[in-house]
């Protein structure tokens, strides 16, 4: 981090333009721990504005302004050295991999050696009450459980921020505010901070943060 530097995500006077037609314009700092929301339509640029901050923006789209994280500038760096981390509504789990086997993907090179890393995966699995899950078939668990693994598998990349793109949209009720409070919490817990994007007022009442409004 540099020194004196705001601690969390910033997004300082970030704009989008497609063709030369303004599609968002944010200047934010999400605190560690925070979880900030940007709400709007279908095709306002939610998807667009996440996929500026993990450096996936489509060439088609123009970008101005910066991207910080604890301070450092981080618009100019590929995506893999950004430290972000981001979960879809769909939960993108490899269906040719166990539970276990999906968990240790996300792990950082750094974390080596058998033994440390299935250490890692069981303490994961053991944090979201999956224990002894290791050895299961993606495709054998509920909406529910899928959720959590695919949490505990961008968590375990050590990431230094969260984005959430619509990511409780297809689960029903009663599922959504368990898994909603699951990642919030994480978040606090872990001090990251969060960027979510929704059309769901719910969603944005879960956060307890920021909501910025974007418009057609």
């Amino acid at each position: 981090m540099v020194e004196g530097a705001r601690r969390g995500l910033a997004l300082e006077r970030l704009a989008i333009t497609h063709a030369g037609r303004p599609l968002v314009a944010l200047d934010i700092v999400v605190a560690p721990g925070e979880a900030a929301t940007v709400m709007g339509p279908s095709g306002v640029g939610k998807s667009t504005l996440l996929a500026a901050v993990t450096g996936t923006l489509d060439p088609a789209f123009a970008m101005t302004g910066r991207v910080r994280l604890d301070g450092v500038d981080v618009t100019g760096l590929p995506t893999e050295a950004r430290r972000i981390g981001i979960l879809f509504q769909d939960e993108l789990l490899f269906p040719h991999l166990s539970v276990g086997g999906n968990l240790a993907f996300g792990l950082p090179a750094h974390v080596r050696g058998r033994a440390a890393r299935r250490a890692r995966v069981e303490a994961a699995l053991e944090r979201v009450g999956l224990s002894g899950y290791a050895g299961r078939d993606p495709a054998t668990l509920s909406g529910g459980q899928k959720a959590r693994v695919a949490l505990m598998r961008m968590l375990l990349s050590e990431p230094r921020a969260l984005l959430l793109d619509e990511a409780f949209s297809r689960l029903d009720a009663a599922l959504r505010d368990q898994i909603r409070r699951l990642v919030f919490d994480m978040a606090r817990r872990d001090g990251l901070p969060v960027l979510q994007v929704t059309h769901d007022r719910s969603d944005a009442a879960a956060a307890n943060g920021p909501v910025l409004e974007l418009h057609p």
